[in-house]
């Protein structure tokens, strides 16, 4: 069975729970960038949390379906269309053969994710079948007349009464541990970070969400050699304005990183739309020794 791609929109990749291991070898993680909405899309069609979907980003996408098959859309809120009719989004959708399901533009947030019954089975790439928009690994963004693949159902549709899946919050606020690099900053910007107010850029994508607002200030001049990125990273380029390191990003680099965003609080700094106000709320680094 396969779905063929009518609409891609403005970026539609395939996405699973990612490939980690290989930064070793300069590939970074990958994978849906919010992990919740991704797991949630799965299990409301049968499918194991780690089953390939679709990732949309802000405008949706449209798809026509060969056969009978179970669809549900989560992640950012959307108008869901079956044949131009409308259809329940974060809930189960049964769709007829021949179907065309619409993905609208998101009304709040960034990305939508489609799950189908049986998951989408292109072939995976280091054990992930995960597009990555930096190595290039894993399926290429959707175009208009692609055909992908689907596994077979493995469980029943996984639908609920209510579906605790809210929308992405109008300001969006992140813990930051402190460090490696925190010391590169003067206690002057340190201490502003807990203040300022800086807005998602446009040029955010996969790989690090870019904030416009105040710069940080240097304590130290010159760069590091290149070191270990992690997800979460939050970079300092020589502008001085943050940079988060999302799901496809660098695993070297050489600017200092002033602190981590705890993976648990990405899936919000992925759902930030260009404009989104965003806030840090930093805390020191645990203490260990022996």
């Amino acid at each position: 069975m396969t779905v063929t791609v009518a609409r891609p929109g403005l970026l539609t990749t395939v996405q699973d729970l990612g490939r980690p291991g290989h930064a070793h070898l300069g590939v970074p993680r990958s994978g849906a960038l919010d992990r919740p909405a991704h797991r949630l899309a799965n299990r409301l069609v049968g499918n194991p949390e780690s089953a390939a979907a679709l990732e949309t980003t802000l405008l949706g996408c449209a798809v026509r379906v060969e056969r009978a098959v179970t669809v549900a859309v989560t992640g950012a809120p959307c108008p869901v269309r079956v044949n131009g009719r409308a259809a329940a989004w974060a809930a189960p959708v049964r769709l007829p053969a021949g179907a065309l399901l619409e993905v609208g533009p998101a009304t709040r947030g960034v990305r939508s994710y489609l799950a189908f019954a049986g998951g989408i089975a292109v072939a995976p790439v280091l054990g992930s079948r995960s597009t990555d928009l930096l190595s290039g690994l894993g399926p290429s963004p959707l175009a208009a007349g692609d055909a992908l693949p689907l596994g077979e159902p493995s469980g029943a549709s996984g639908g609920a009464d209510v579906v605790p899946c809210s929308g992405p919050p109008e300001v969006v606020v992140l813990p930051l541990v402190l460090g490696p690099r925190d010391d590169w900053f003067t206690a002057r910007s340190l201490a502003s970070l807990a203040r300022a107010d800086y807005r998602v850029s446009p040029t955010s994508n996969r790989i690090g969400l870019r904030l416009d607002g105040p710069g940080l200030e240097r304590a130290r001049e010159g760069e590091l050699p290149s070191e270990g990125m992690v997800l979460g990273a939050v970079q300092v380029p020589p502008s001085g304005r943050p940079v988060i390191f999302l799901a496809d990003h660098p695993t070297t680099g050489g600017y200092p990183v002033v602190g981590v965003v705890p993976a648990t609080a990405l899936p919000a700094a992925a759902q930030a739309a260009p404009g989104t106000p965003v806030r840090f709320s930093p805390v020191a680094r645990p203490v260990t020794g022996g």
